[in-house]
Protein backbone atom coordinates (compact mmCIF):
# COMPACT_ATOMS: atom_id res chain seq x y z
CA UNK A 1 0.00 0.00 0.00
CA UNK A 2 2.87 2.37 0.79
CA UNK A 3 4.28 1.99 -2.74
CA UNK A 4 1.03 3.34 -4.14
CA UNK A 5 1.51 6.72 -2.44
CA UNK A 6 5.17 6.94 -3.51
CA UNK A 7 4.19 7.27 -7.17
CA UNK A 8 4.95 10.63 -8.87
CA UNK A 9 1.30 11.68 -9.03
CA UNK A 10 0.77 11.35 -5.29
CA UNK A 11 4.12 12.95 -4.47
CA UNK A 12 3.36 15.98 -6.67
CA UNK A 13 -0.09 16.30 -5.10
CA UNK A 14 1.42 16.22 -1.61
CA UNK A 15 4.00 18.89 -2.47
CA UNK A 16 1.31 21.10 -4.04
CA UNK A 17 -0.97 20.84 -1.01
CA UNK A 18 1.84 21.56 1.44
CA UNK A 19 3.04 24.58 -0.58
CA UNK A 20 -0.48 25.98 -0.97
CA UNK A 21 -1.23 25.57 2.74
CA UNK A 22 2.04 27.26 3.68
CA UNK A 23 1.42 30.28 1.45
CA UNK A 24 -2.23 30.51 2.49
CA UNK A 25 -1.28 30.82 6.16
CA UNK A 26 1.92 32.86 5.84
CA UNK A 27 1.32 35.14 2.81
CA UNK A 28 -2.23 35.28 1.45
CA UNK A 29 -4.26 35.41 4.67
CA UNK A 30 -1.91 37.92 6.42
CA UNK A 31 -1.93 40.07 3.27
CA UNK A 32 -5.72 40.46 3.27
CA UNK A 33 -6.01 40.76 7.06
CA UNK A 34 -3.24 43.38 7.04
CA UNK A 35 -5.07 45.44 4.41
CA UNK A 36 -8.20 45.28 6.52
CA UNK A 37 -6.27 46.57 9.55
CA UNK A 38 -4.85 49.43 7.47
CA UNK A 39 -8.30 50.42 6.21
CA UNK A 40 -9.77 50.33 9.71
CA UNK A 41 -6.94 52.55 10.98
CA UNK A 42 -7.33 54.94 8.04
CA UNK A 43 -11.08 55.25 8.59
CA UNK A 44 -10.50 55.97 12.26
CA UNK A 45 -8.02 58.75 11.43
CA UNK A 46 -10.36 60.34 8.86
CA UNK A 47 -13.27 60.28 11.29
CA UNK A 48 -11.09 61.78 14.00
CA UNK A 49 -9.84 64.50 11.62
CA UNK A 50 -13.35 65.67 10.69
CA UNK A 51 -14.58 65.52 14.27
CA UNK A 52 -11.92 68.02 15.36
CA UNK A 53 -10.87 71.46 14.13
CA UNK A 54 -7.84 71.88 11.83
CA UNK A 55 -4.57 72.01 13.71
CA UNK A 56 -1.63 74.37 13.14
CA UNK A 57 0.84 73.03 10.62
CA UNK A 58 3.58 72.95 13.28
CA UNK A 59 1.52 70.41 15.28
CA UNK A 60 0.92 68.18 12.27
CA UNK A 61 4.45 68.15 10.81
CA UNK A 62 7.70 67.76 12.68
CA UNK A 63 10.59 70.19 12.33
CA UNK A 64 12.08 67.88 9.67
CA UNK A 65 8.89 68.11 7.61
CA UNK A 66 7.61 64.62 8.41
CA UNK A 67 3.95 64.33 9.37
CA UNK A 68 3.01 62.93 12.76
CA UNK A 69 -0.34 61.41 11.79
CA UNK A 70 -1.73 60.93 8.29
CA UNK A 71 -5.14 62.34 7.32
CA UNK A 72 -4.93 65.02 9.98
CA UNK A 73 -6.29 68.38 8.82
CA UNK A 74 -3.72 71.17 9.02
CA UNK A 75 -4.05 74.94 8.68
CA UNK A 76 -1.23 77.12 7.35
CA UNK A 77 -0.66 80.58 5.95
CA UNK A 78 1.66 81.52 3.11
CA UNK A 79 1.67 81.70 -0.66
CA UNK A 80 1.83 79.33 -3.62
CA UNK A 81 4.79 79.15 -6.02
CA UNK A 82 2.76 78.71 -9.25
CA UNK A 83 5.80 78.82 -11.53
CA UNK A 84 7.07 75.56 -9.98
CA UNK A 85 3.87 73.61 -10.75
CA UNK A 86 4.24 69.89 -11.55
CA UNK A 87 1.51 67.58 -12.89
CA UNK A 88 0.82 64.08 -11.67
CA UNK A 89 0.35 62.34 -14.99
CA UNK A 90 -2.80 60.34 -15.83
CA UNK A 91 -3.71 59.32 -12.28
CA UNK A 92 -7.28 57.95 -12.47
CA UNK A 93 -9.94 59.66 -10.39
CA UNK A 94 -13.09 57.61 -10.28
CA UNK A 95 -13.27 55.90 -13.65
CA UNK A 96 -11.53 58.49 -15.86
CA UNK A 97 -7.87 59.51 -16.29
CA UNK A 98 -6.89 62.89 -14.95
CA UNK A 99 -4.01 65.25 -14.26
CA UNK A 100 -3.38 66.45 -10.70
CA UNK A 101 -1.77 69.81 -9.95
CA UNK A 102 1.15 69.74 -7.48
CA UNK A 103 2.34 73.20 -6.40
CA UNK A 104 4.85 74.16 -3.67
CA UNK A 105 3.40 76.33 -0.89
CA UNK A 106 5.79 78.46 1.16
CA UNK A 107 4.43 78.98 4.67
CA UNK A 108 5.12 81.96 6.90
CA UNK A 109 7.21 79.67 9.11
CA UNK A 110 9.71 79.30 6.28
CA UNK A 111 8.98 75.64 5.42
CA UNK A 112 7.74 74.87 1.90
CA UNK A 113 5.14 72.12 1.53
CA UNK A 114 3.96 70.40 -1.62
CA UNK A 115 0.21 70.90 -2.04
CA UNK A 116 -2.02 68.75 -4.25
CA UNK A 117 -4.59 71.28 -5.50
CA UNK A 118 -6.87 68.64 -7.04
CA UNK A 119 -7.49 67.20 -10.48
CA UNK A 120 -8.67 68.08 -13.97
CA UNK A 121 -10.03 65.59 -16.53
CA UNK A 122 -7.93 64.97 -19.61
CA UNK A 123 -8.75 66.43 -23.01
CA UNK A 124 -9.23 64.31 -26.12
CA UNK A 125 -6.32 61.94 -26.62
CA UNK A 126 -5.26 62.23 -22.95
CA UNK A 127 -3.91 65.72 -23.57
CA UNK A 128 -3.31 68.20 -20.75
CA UNK A 129 -6.39 70.43 -20.26
CA UNK A 130 -6.35 74.09 -19.35
CA UNK A 131 -5.37 74.43 -15.68
CA UNK A 132 -5.77 77.71 -13.82
CA UNK A 133 -2.69 78.94 -12.04
CA UNK A 134 -2.57 79.02 -8.26
CA UNK A 135 -2.84 82.49 -6.64
CA UNK A 136 0.39 84.28 -5.80
CA UNK A 137 -0.87 86.36 -2.86
CA UNK A 138 -0.76 85.25 0.75
CA UNK A 139 -3.62 82.96 1.67
CA UNK A 140 -4.64 80.64 4.49
CA UNK A 141 -5.48 77.09 3.45
CA UNK A 142 -6.72 73.91 5.13
CA UNK A 143 -5.41 70.61 3.82
CA UNK A 144 -5.05 66.98 4.88
CA UNK A 145 -1.62 65.61 5.66
CA UNK A 146 -0.64 62.75 3.37
CA UNK A 147 2.29 60.35 3.39
CA UNK A 148 4.90 60.64 0.65
CA UNK A 149 4.62 58.04 -2.14
CA UNK A 150 7.51 55.83 -3.30
CA UNK A 151 9.26 57.08 -6.40
CA UNK A 152 7.82 55.58 -9.59
CA UNK A 153 10.08 53.58 -11.88
CA UNK A 154 9.10 55.71 -14.89
CA UNK A 155 11.18 58.85 -15.33
CA UNK A 156 9.55 62.31 -15.32
CA UNK A 157 8.66 63.79 -18.68
CA UNK A 158 8.27 67.26 -20.21
CA UNK A 159 5.10 67.58 -22.30
CA UNK A 160 2.86 70.49 -23.32
CA UNK A 161 4.78 72.95 -21.17
CA UNK A 162 4.51 70.95 -17.93
CA UNK A 163 6.85 68.75 -15.98
CA UNK A 164 4.93 65.52 -15.41
CA UNK A 165 5.62 62.80 -12.87
CA UNK A 166 4.05 59.41 -12.14
CA UNK A 167 4.08 59.53 -8.32
CA UNK A 168 3.91 62.14 -5.56
CA UNK A 169 7.45 61.80 -4.30
CA UNK A 170 8.54 65.08 -2.68
CA UNK A 171 12.24 64.33 -2.94
CA UNK A 172 12.00 63.76 -6.69
CA UNK A 173 9.76 66.80 -7.22
CA UNK A 174 12.07 69.00 -5.11
CA UNK A 175 14.92 68.13 -7.46
CA UNK A 176 12.77 68.96 -10.50
CA UNK A 177 11.55 72.38 -9.29
CA UNK A 178 14.70 73.37 -7.44
CA UNK A 179 12.87 74.10 -4.17
CA UNK A 180 13.48 72.20 -0.89
CA UNK A 181 10.23 70.57 0.23
CA UNK A 182 8.99 68.93 3.41
CA UNK A 183 9.16 65.15 3.37
CA UNK A 184 5.39 64.61 3.19
CA UNK A 185 2.73 66.61 1.33
CA UNK A 186 -0.73 68.15 1.75
CA UNK A 187 -4.01 67.41 -0.04
CA UNK A 188 -6.18 70.50 -0.37
CA UNK A 189 -9.59 70.41 1.31
CA UNK A 190 -12.80 71.71 -0.37
CA UNK A 191 -13.51 75.42 -0.71
CA UNK A 192 -9.90 76.51 -0.34
CA UNK A 193 -7.89 79.06 -2.35
CA UNK A 194 -6.28 77.55 -5.42
CA UNK A 195 -8.44 74.41 -5.54
CA UNK A 196 -9.41 72.64 -8.75
CA UNK A 197 -11.63 69.56 -8.55
CA UNK A 198 -10.88 68.47 -4.99
CA UNK A 199 -9.85 64.87 -4.57
CA UNK A 200 -12.52 62.84 -2.77
CA UNK A 201 -11.81 61.49 0.69
CA UNK A 202 -11.77 57.66 0.70
CA UNK A 203 -15.06 56.05 1.61
CA UNK A 204 -15.24 54.80 5.17
CA UNK A 205 -15.84 51.24 4.05
CA UNK A 206 -13.82 48.23 5.16
CA UNK A 207 -14.41 46.34 1.93
CA UNK A 208 -14.08 42.57 1.69
CA UNK A 209 -10.50 42.15 2.87
CA UNK A 210 -11.51 40.61 6.20
CA UNK A 211 -13.69 37.96 4.56
CA UNK A 212 -10.95 37.30 1.98
CA UNK A 213 -8.47 36.71 4.79
CA UNK A 214 -10.81 34.23 6.47
CA UNK A 215 -11.35 32.50 3.13
CA UNK A 216 -7.61 31.96 2.66
CA UNK A 217 -7.44 30.49 6.17
CA UNK A 218 -10.34 28.18 5.32
CA UNK A 219 -8.67 27.13 2.06
CA UNK A 220 -5.46 26.41 3.95
CA UNK A 221 -7.38 24.08 6.26
CA UNK A 222 -9.44 22.44 3.51
CA UNK A 223 -6.47 21.56 1.29
CA UNK A 224 -4.88 18.99 3.67
CA UNK A 225 -8.32 17.68 4.61
CA UNK A 226 -9.04 17.09 0.92
CA UNK A 227 -5.74 15.26 0.52
CA UNK A 228 -6.55 13.06 3.53
CA UNK A 229 -9.94 12.24 1.98
CA UNK A 230 -8.31 11.22 -1.31
CA UNK A 231 -5.84 8.98 0.54
CA UNK A 232 -8.64 7.34 2.54
CA UNK A 233 -10.70 6.80 -0.62
CA UNK A 234 -7.71 5.18 -2.37
CA UNK A 235 -7.10 2.82 0.56
CA UNK A 236 -10.79 1.91 0.76
CA UNK A 237 -11.04 1.16 -2.96
CA UNK A 238 -7.91 -0.99 -2.92
CA UNK A 239 -9.22 -2.98 0.06
CA UNK A 240 -12.54 -3.50 -1.71
CA UNK A 241 -10.73 -4.66 -4.86
CA UNK A 242 -8.68 -7.21 -2.86
CA UNK A 243 -11.80 -8.52 -1.13
CA UNK A 244 -13.60 -8.92 -4.46
CA UNK A 245 -10.63 -10.74 -5.97
CA UNK A 246 -10.49 -13.11 -2.99
CA UNK A 247 -14.23 -13.78 -3.24
CA UNK A 248 -13.98 -14.53 -6.97
CA UNK A 249 -11.03 -16.87 -6.39
CA UNK A 250 -12.96 -18.75 -3.69
CA UNK A 251 -16.02 -19.08 -5.93
CA UNK A 252 -13.91 -20.35 -8.83
CA UNK A 253 -12.26 -22.96 -6.59
CA UNK A 254 -15.65 -24.21 -5.34
CA UNK A 255 -17.00 -24.63 -8.89
CA UNK A 256 -13.97 -26.12 -10.63
CA UNK A 257 -12.87 -28.50 -7.85
CA UNK A 258 -9.23 -29.06 -6.95
CA UNK A 259 -6.77 -27.32 -9.21
CA UNK A 260 -3.87 -29.01 -11.00
CA UNK A 261 -1.46 -27.73 -8.41
CA UNK A 262 -3.55 -29.22 -5.60
CA UNK A 263 -3.71 -32.61 -7.38
CA UNK A 264 0.05 -32.64 -7.89
CA UNK A 265 0.53 -31.72 -4.24
CA UNK A 266 -1.76 -34.58 -3.18
CA UNK A 267 0.07 -37.06 -5.43
CA UNK A 268 3.42 -35.97 -4.06
CA UNK A 269 2.19 -36.59 -0.52
CA UNK A 270 1.26 -40.27 -1.26
CA UNK A 271 3.65 -42.68 0.58
CA UNK A 272 6.20 -44.39 -1.61
CA UNK A 273 5.39 -47.86 -0.19
CA UNK A 274 1.77 -47.50 -1.14
CA UNK A 275 2.70 -46.50 -4.67
CA UNK A 276 5.01 -49.55 -5.06
CA UNK A 277 2.37 -51.88 -3.64
CA UNK A 278 -0.19 -50.63 -6.02
CA UNK A 279 2.20 -50.88 -8.93
CA UNK A 280 3.14 -54.54 -8.18
CA UNK A 281 -0.20 -55.99 -7.07
CA UNK A 282 -2.49 -54.38 -9.53
CA UNK A 283 -1.96 -54.10 -13.24
CA UNK A 284 -2.86 -50.84 -14.82
CA UNK A 285 -6.46 -50.88 -15.87
CA UNK A 286 -7.61 -49.14 -19.01
CA UNK A 287 -9.64 -46.10 -18.33
CA UNK A 288 -13.15 -46.48 -19.53
CA UNK A 289 -14.48 -43.64 -21.55
CA UNK A 290 -16.96 -41.53 -19.77
CA UNK A 291 -20.50 -42.29 -20.71
CA UNK A 292 -22.67 -39.58 -22.16
CA UNK A 293 -24.88 -39.70 -19.09
CA UNK A 294 -21.97 -39.16 -16.70
CA UNK A 295 -20.66 -36.37 -18.92
CA UNK A 296 -24.08 -34.74 -18.78
CA UNK A 297 -24.15 -35.05 -15.00
CA UNK A 298 -20.71 -33.45 -14.74
CA UNK A 299 -21.88 -30.62 -16.98
CA UNK A 300 -24.95 -30.07 -14.83
CA UNK A 301 -23.04 -30.31 -11.58
CA UNK A 302 -20.48 -27.83 -12.79
CA UNK A 303 -22.82 -25.26 -14.23
CA UNK A 304 -25.94 -26.03 -12.21
CA UNK A 305 -29.42 -26.61 -13.46
CA UNK A 306 -29.34 -23.35 -15.36
CA UNK A 307 -27.42 -25.07 -18.22
CA UNK A 308 -29.74 -27.68 -19.87
CA UNK A 309 -28.39 -30.80 -21.63
CA UNK A 310 -29.86 -30.60 -25.15
CA UNK A 311 -28.58 -34.10 -26.18
CA UNK A 312 -30.17 -36.04 -23.35
CA UNK A 313 -33.41 -36.82 -25.24
CA UNK A 314 -31.46 -38.07 -28.27
CA UNK A 315 -29.43 -40.47 -26.14
CA UNK A 316 -32.56 -41.78 -24.43
CA UNK A 317 -34.21 -42.49 -27.80
CA UNK A 318 -31.17 -44.49 -28.89
CA UNK A 319 -31.24 -46.66 -25.76
CA UNK A 320 -34.98 -47.31 -26.14
CA UNK A 321 -34.46 -48.41 -29.74
CA UNK A 322 -32.17 -51.24 -28.68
Amino acid sequence: MLKTFLKPGWVILLITVVAFTYFAFTVLAPWQLGKDDQIVERNHLIEEAYESDPQPIEDVFSAEGTLNKEWTRAELTGHYLPDQEVLLRLRPVGSSPAFQSLVPFESTSGTTYLVNRGWMPTDEGNAVPHIDKAPRENVTIVAMARTDEPQHTSAPTEQQGYTQVYSINTEQIAGLVGVPLAHDYLQLSPDQPGELHVLPVPKLDRGNHLSYGYQWIAFGIMAPLGLAYFVWSEIRERRRAREEEAALAAAAAAVDGPTTAELESASDSTPASTESAVSTDAAPQPTAPASPASSSRRSRSRYGSSKPDFYEKIRNRGQDRF
